[in-house]
């Protein structure tokens, strides 16, 4: 793990975004799916499976029986026809995911291998290999992978469900987004590490939507820099972090869009903590950044972790030098 080779990853985003939109644009990378699908189960660890988790909640209310497990998982779903396994591991040699996935090697279960290594042991006996197309990260971190992971689950979507949603429109959208928050990160940067850096940590906290977004922007603080972080939900922070506001100097990263924004920011003013809005203006946040197309949910969903991202890239840095 290397913190310039890290924020090289990070900077190279708007360009493997693109190469994804034109993959996109050239063929489905769904294409081979059986004609029954009557339940999805997805399985990962760590970034893989905070994309999977968006993206099962998604298809549950698109009307699709679909579940995000834990690969670790001793069990879950049963290997019926009519059921799609789609096991995602960036590097391909995830242990947990390939365990997983080989209860289902052999069965009536259709398997599809998500992953940024065609040709790696989890798409060993895979019925359909779906590559990220998000070139080699040398940071040792996920990244662009954790990305491209959510806008190709997207597309997994759209086909399920019928949609006619333009997916590599979307992700050209999003390429024009991280270029932004790229190209301006002097603007906004240098205010962002302020208020974030605490002595308590970085709690990060997103609607339940675009959660991934939180647990992703918690998990860079830990893995570069190794500084406490940890993420919520926007309507269960009033249950469950609130608490952390009275007796620890709280500094929290908020993803607005949930209707629970005002609930959990009327608690931040009362105990003065300090809050840093990303993508939409809340009552009582320190300060906002915003970014091209931020008004778009799926955009910010594709997008929002990158001012975490280079936030733990800085602080990284500093403790490697």
């Amino acid at each position: 793990m290397n913190p310039e080779l890290y924020l090289a990853d990070l900077e190279a985003k708007p360009a493997a975004l693109a190469t994804l939109a034109a993959a996109l644009e050239e063929a489905d990378p769904f294409a081979g799916f059986p004609p029954r699908v009557d339940r999805v189960l997805f399985l990962g660890m760590g970034s893989s499976r905070y994309a999977a988790g968006v993206a099962a909640l998604r298809l549950r209310a698109a009307g699709v029986d679909t579940y995000a497990d834990y690969a670790s998982a001793a069990a879950t779903c049963p290997a019926t026809p009519g059921t799609l396994v789609v096991t995602i591991s960036a590097t391909g040699g995830s242990r947990e995911t390939l365990d997983a996935a080989a209860r289902y090697a052999g069965t009536p279960a259709f398997t599809v291998a998500v992953t940024n290594a065609p040709g790696s042991p989890v798409t060993e006996g895979a019925h359909l290999v779906v590559p990220l197309h998000a070139g080699e990260e040398r940071g040792g971190v996920s990244c662009r992978t954790f990305q491209h992971t959510l806008a190709l689950l997207l597309a997994l979507e759209s086909r399920l469900t019928g949609t006619r949603r333009d997916v590599p429109a979307l992700v050209r959208r999003a390429a024009e987004a991280t270029a932004d928050l790229l190209d301006r990160r002097d603007t906004w940067l240098p205010r962002a590490l302020e208020l974030l850096d605490g002595p308590h940590g970085v709690y990060t906290i997103a609607p339940a939507e675009r959660l991934s977004s939180a647990e992703q922007s918690a998990l860079m603080v830990r893995e570069g820099p190794r500084r406490p972080a940890d993420a919520c939900e926007t309507g269960d922070w009033a249950h469950v972090d609130v608490y952390l506001t009275k007796t620890l100097d709280y500094r929290a990263l908020l993803f607005p869009g949930s209707r629970y924004d005002a609930q959990a920011m009327e608690w931040v003013r009362r105990r003065g903590s300090t809050v840093l809005a990303v993508g939409g203006e809340v009552e009582g946040a320190k300060e906002t950044i915003r970014y091209r197309h931020d008004d778009d949910p799926e955009v910010a969903l594709l997008t929002e972790t990158l001012v975490a991202e280079l936030v733990a890239a800085r602080w990284w840095s500093a403790v490697a030098g």
